[in-house]
């Protein structure tokens, strides 16, 4: 899953990196590679904690949804990569029956983004999950 950041530098000051879709989540770096790394470590540490805390992960916007944002105007945006199924506990290996179809279309669509096919499920049922949250009705009867 990708997560923009928002790098910034005030004069007299490191770098400083928002994360626009996680709110208090933030960090900084006396270089632009250290901002991101370190941008990377803060993401990881603030999901895990929702993760622990049994919180859903909040739905992240588009980089087009942020540059319209007038907070995030005198910086650099950039993407930081999180594989959350590395974050998110042991991993258990399950048997799932998807189309052939279907399941060409995932592979064809990990491939062109440079993911794999368990990651982008785990994103692709958090996203939905997120996104329905309070929503009593399950899959089966939509």
């Amino acid at each position: 899953m990708q997560y923009p950041i928002f790098i910034h530098k005030d004069e007299n000051s490191d770098y400083g990196v928002i994360v626009p879709d996680l709110p208090g989540c933030f960090s900084a770096g006396s270089t632009i590679e250290e901002a991101i790394h370190n941008a990377h470590e803060a993401i990881e540490c603030h999901l895990e904690g929702l993760l622990m805390d049994n919180e859903s992960i909040p739905l992240k916007k588009s980089v087009e949804q942020h540059l319209g944002d007038p907070d995030l105007k005198d910086g650099v945006l950039a993407l930081v990569e999180i594989d959350i199924s590395k974050i998110s506990g042991k991993t258990t290996r399950i048997n799932v029956s998807l189309p052939e179809r279907f399941l060409k279309q995932i592979d064809e669509y990990t491939k062109q983004h440079g993911c794999n096919r368990s990651g982008f499920l785990v994103d692709a049922a958090m996203s939905y999950m997120a996104e329905h949250q309070g929503d009593k009705r399950t899959y089966a009867s939509r």
